[in-house]
């Protein structure tokens, strides 16, 4: 292994001569550029201007340990500790699951069906609290409160929520049991990306989301693949308003199976919307 020595140029090639078995070559530059970006502040623009930049000592370090971590599959987004979603930055962690474009799409789609500043959604299964911190952010709504299980992920959440200078609510509650809690809310609009991997689908995965990735937030049994869905659709229909929405992040296998379900229990205007990669991804409906 040769070491690099304190030009940027020379960084990008020991990066990429360690890294290039495991990753291809687009991957490879997207994610330097992505290192340099957080670590560095040196954009992708400025990278082609100035490649000959020098680094510190301590930079160099900081290289040197991503490297190794990338090759225990480690992802860049647990190496840096942050990672960008909706054109905004959160802290992730082995509690947190690293937010995917799939889930912006889900973002976007809320933001653009509901423009009313003046109503007020509920995220449950919140993680990072990406969702419902970009929500609140962009959609300026009245009220933005989120629900999750673990308290270590309402704990980066809540952090989250504070560096991005939003305000939303964030409780413990186990969906599953919710009609145990004392719960005393109507909302406007729920939205959920829950657990929705079969535990079949797991030799699929690879080893940087198995060995890293909080699989609480992950699998579900092959037995009850839906069993988020039917708890948060009944759920809904207590908690809704009138008319008030849900969606749903789902696995694409799915798709109509959660329609389904939602027809039977009621809500109406039930939607399957395919993601960039043209996969079943989203289901939205209305009480």
């Amino acid at each position: 292994m040769k070491m690099p020595d304190n030009t940027i140029a020379s960084a990008a090639n020991y990066f990429n001569d360690e890294l290039n078995h495991l990753f291809d070559e687009s991957e490879l530059k997207q994610q330097w550029h992505i290192l340099v970006d957080v670590y560095f502040g040196i954009s992708k623009s400025d990278l082609l201007l100035d490649n000959d930049k020098q680094l510190s000592e301590s930079d160099l370090l900081k290289i040197i340990y991503a490297v190794k971590a990338l090759k225990v599959n480690k992802p860049l987004a647990y190496v840096l500790g942050q990672w960008e979603f909706y054109g905004i930055n959160f802290m992730v962690n082995e509690h947190t699951l690293v937010p995917r474009q799939e889930t912006e799409e889900l973002v976007d789609l809320i933001l653009k069906e509901n423009k009313e500043t003046n109503i007020s959604v509920l995220d449950i299964g919140t993680g990072s609290g990406c969702i419902a911190i970009a929500l609140k952010k962009n959609g300026l709504y009245k009220n933005v409160s989120a629900y999750d299980i673990s308290k270590e992920a309402l704990n980066t959440a809540k952090q989250n929520s504070e560096v991005n200078e939003v305000e939303v609510s964030f409780n413990v509650v186990d969906i599953l049991l919710w009609e145990k809690a004392d719960l005393e809310c109507k909302v406007d609009v729920i939205v959920s990306n829950p657990p929705y991997i079969t535990i079949t689908e797991k030799e699929l995965m690879h080893d940087n989301v198995l060995d890293y990735e909080p699989h609480l937030a992950l699998f579900v049994a092959d037995k009850e693949p839906l069993i988020f869905y039917e708890a948060i659709a009944d759920f809904g229909l207590e908690k809704l308003i009138n008319n008030g929405k849900i969606y749903f992040e789902i696995n694409e296998q799915f798709g109509a199976e959660v329609k389904s379900l939602l027809i039977d229990k009621g809500y109406k205007n039930v939607n399957i919307v395919k993601d960039i990669n043209d996969k079943d991804r989203i289901v939205s409906c209305n009480l």
